[in-house]
């Protein structure tokens, strides 16, 4: 696991680490209410805003502590038993806010593997229905992982990669993979770490294996197999754009020069002929 960020709220550093969202409070925004998911990143965010919260309280009650002690430090501390008094509630306080953190910490990092269990059974399911309908496709190759490639992924990995930076890691404490860009950020959530497993398998990108997988983390590259995908697929989408284009020029067009839209002449507003 990366090193906190200590301009960060651990809850939201956490959720960053284990989920790659950097703004934990949209984790629920693209799912519908009535759906499993959508409830279990509600909890995700809850738990996350707690331990923020925990943490804020944990911090005011050290640095109340540190005011008290500073007296002690230059000597003006006399040592009566009522002088002690403030001191001792203070590190009470500390303690009763640290042992509050620290299940506030177990139930977002509980919350977080139980959305993310909920989430590969989501794609484990999308996987082998888009599997399914590809039955008797020639043109599909009935992989359970085509699901990692479909749509845009594959374009949008290659792309980030062609960015230059995108590093590939490992979690040394909970073990699941994530990337980060030349920044040491995360790239776009859309970029999956499965993804790019799926197109280095495929000899579409090289993973530098002599680098280490948990830091500085692995660094990736085009393949000229890969190369030519991205350049194929660039192509692919120009077309298409080109022909959504003509498509939408030409139902504008025929929609003007429709008889049927143009306005009715009746005999009544036909000017008459003089005798």
């Amino acid at each position: 696991m990366n090193s906190p960020d200590p301009t960060q709220p651990p809850g939201a550093h956490l959720v960053a680490e284990l989920l790659g969202v950097e703004n934990f409070w949209m984790l629920n925004t693209s799912y519908r209410p009535d759906e499993p998911l959508y409830r279990a990143a509600t909890r995700v965010i809850g738990a996350a805003h707690e331990l923020n919260e925990v943490h804020s309280r944990v911090t005011h009650a050290t640095q109340s502590a540190l005011g008290l002690l500073e007296p002690v430090g230059r000597g003006e501390f006399n040592g009566s038993p009522a002088s002690y008094t403030p001191l001792r509630f203070a590190v009470r306080q500390i303690g009763r806010h640290i042992s509050q953190q620290k299940e506030a910490y177990e139930r977002l990092s509980q919350s977080i593997l139980a959305y993310r269990d909920l989430l590969s059974q989501s794609d484990d399911s999308q996987a082998a229905n888009g599997k399914s309908s590809n039955l008797g496709n020639d043109h599909g190759s009935g992989r359970v992982d085509d699901w990692d490639i479909s749509g845009d992924r594959q374009l949008g990995a290659l792309e980030a990669v062609e960015a230059g930076g995108l590093r590939f890691h490992q979690s040394g404490v909970y073990g699941f993979i994530y990337l980060s860009d030349g920044r040491g950020l995360r790239p776009h959530s859309e970029v999956w770490p499965q993804t790019v497993q799926r197109l280095v398998a495929d000899g579409l990108l090289d993973q530098d294996t002599s680098e280490g997988l948990y830091r500085p983390g692995q660094l990736l590259s085009l393949t000229p197999q890969g190369e030519a995908a991205l350049r194929e697929a660039r192509t692919a989408t120009a077309r298409m754009s080109a022909a959504l284009s003509r498509s939408a020029s030409a139902t504008a067009s025929g929609a003007s020069a429709d008889p049927a839209a143009a306005p009715a002449t009746s005999s009544a507003t036909k000017p008459s002929r003089s005798r």
